[in-house]
């Protein structure tokens, strides 16, 4: 979540606007944080359904969170902002989705039995 702010925040002094055609609204340093906690709140309770209920969660979770995370670009591809803010929005969902699809798979596999 801090990563994301400070990316965003750091995106933002370099020169990238979050400004968003469709309504014209700004989006706000806040809104970078909280989108990232909500988001990764919804990938551990994923995680933990999966654990419960599925015979392979690691490899389900993975699969279903790199779908996701795949759905979640086409926002910024299709909000009609510049280039700039399309690719630091695509780069801010990528880096905190790499970081909680890697946790929270590892936290998943099963011991191998020896």
């Amino acid at each position: 979540m801090a990563a994301t702010t400070l990316a965003a925040a750091l995106a933002g002094a370099a020169g990238v606007d979050f400004e968003i055609p469709d309504g014209g609204e700004t989006i706000p340093l806040a809104g970078f944080a909280v989108v990232t906690a909500f988001f990764s709140a919804v990938g551990v309770v994923l995680a933990v359904a999966l654990r419960r209920w599925s015979a392979r969660p690691a490899e389900r979770f993975v699969v279903t969170a790199v779908a996701l995370t795949a759905i979640s670009l086409i926002p910024p591809v299709v909000s009609g902002a510049g280039t700039p803010t399309v690719v630091v929005l695509a780069g801010l969902h990528l880096v905190p989705a790499a970081v909680m699809i890697f946790a929270l798979a590892r936290s998943l596999r099963v011991p191998s039995v020896v």
